[in-house]
């Protein structure tokens, strides 16, 4: 008998939906597809320095709870239009967490909290989310971390992500050189910024590689390129959003001629991971801008219903509380979105 030598370690094998048949179930509305161009649209006028506002992306670390998330989308909604003149706000709507070593993987990997990882409902539930809050014309965000599940909801999608644990990774950057949206690209986790650069600068690119179609299949992508990817400051062994730093980015940015336009997370290792710093983050970057610093052209904040985090594993649940970093609660997002409107109009 010929020993098997594949598939060893493999102990279940399950079908996977296509993009296409989930995009047949939740489709994207002629309406929704013209607000999505329309604010990509905006959010690259604001990267290029067309549109003199501050892009700010805030919302939840992560996506457990869509109750919470659409009451969340609903209260931010009527935020973003108190501070549209000085502030373009995108929804932080992200699915999926990078694990250094295991813990939960987000919603879409597992939807019930449970370990039972039915991701066809994950997936579900992710696109399904993302056409509500597209139906409320507020742009979404997300992280891409898997390089596949974007092809089963990026077309509800006006920014996107790379986290600083893929920065690196070259399948990574050849999918955000074929991204339709912005692509923001964070530095390393233990703060190295050139990685993040070299990753700009390879989005930028033409790549060709293999990956999956819409219907499933299997074939090989040539992207254009993303003029659009740019560089977002999370801190690493210290905070990065203070003057010396962003001056330090904004040149090596220059002179590798890239877009010159830096986005400062304000929570992780920016805020010590302490939620309530990204208050003080957020407006001393906002500061920054004031006094001549057109580098900055974006922050990022965490922020929920309610503020803090809690265990995934906890039961029953709080509604509207983080089950991954600690976040603000509303009420301290919406002094600190209106206080940072107000920096900047002075």
């Amino acid at each position: 008998m010929t020993p098997k030598s594949d598939d060893l370690r493999i102990t279940a094998v399950r079908p996977l939906i296509a993009p296409a048949v989930l995009a047949e179930e939740i489709p994207l509305t002629p309406g929704a597809s013209e607000f999505v161009v329309r604010s990509r649209r905006a959010v690259e006028a604001v990267l290029d320095g067309r549109d003199a506002r501050v892009l700010l992306v805030v919302g939840p670390c992560s996506i457990h709870d869509v109750r919470a998330a659409l009451e969340y989308a609903d209260k931010l909604r009527a935020l973003a239009e108190r501070v549209r003149e000085r502030v373009l706000v995108v929804m932080r709507v992200y699915f999926e967490k990078p694990r250094t070593v295991v813990g939960w993987k987000g919603l879409i990997n597992d939807p019930d909290l449970d370990g039972s990882y039915h991701i066809n409902k994950g997936l579900r539930i992710a696109r399904g989310l993302l056409a509500e809050i597209a139906a409320r014309e507020l742009p979404a965000g997300t992280e891409f971390l898997d390089t596949t599940f974007g092809q089963f909801y990026a077309d509800l999608v006006s920014w996107g992500a790379i986290g600083a644990r893929t920065a690196e990774s070259q399948v990574h950057r050849e999918l955000a050189s074929g991204l339709s949206m912005p692509v923001g690209i964070k530095n390393r986790t233990d703060g190295d910024v050139r990685v993040a650069v070299d990753a700009i600068r390879a989005a930028r690119a033409r790549h060709i590689f293999p990956s999956l179609t819409k219907e499933g299949a299997p074939a090989i992508l040539e992207t254009s390129g993303n003029p659009y990817a740019h560089l977002v400051l999370r801190g690493g062994a210290k905070p990065n959003w203070d003057a010396a730093s962003v001056s330090a980015a904004a040149e090596l940015l220059r002179e590798h001629a890239l877009l010159d336009a830096i986005m400062v997370d304000c929570s992780h290792a920016n805020s010590e991971r302490a939620p309530e710093k990204q208050r003080d983050v957020a407006l001393a970057v906002a500061a920054q801008r004031r006094a001549g610093q057109n580098a900055l052209r974006g922050l990022m904040v965490e922020s929920h219903l309610v503020g803090g985090k809690q265990e995934p594993s906890a039961q029953p649940l709080a509604y509207g509380k983080s089950i991954t970093d600690a976040c603000l609660g509303w009420d301290a997002t919406e002094r600190l979105v209106l206080a940072l409107a107000e920096v900047l109009g002075r």
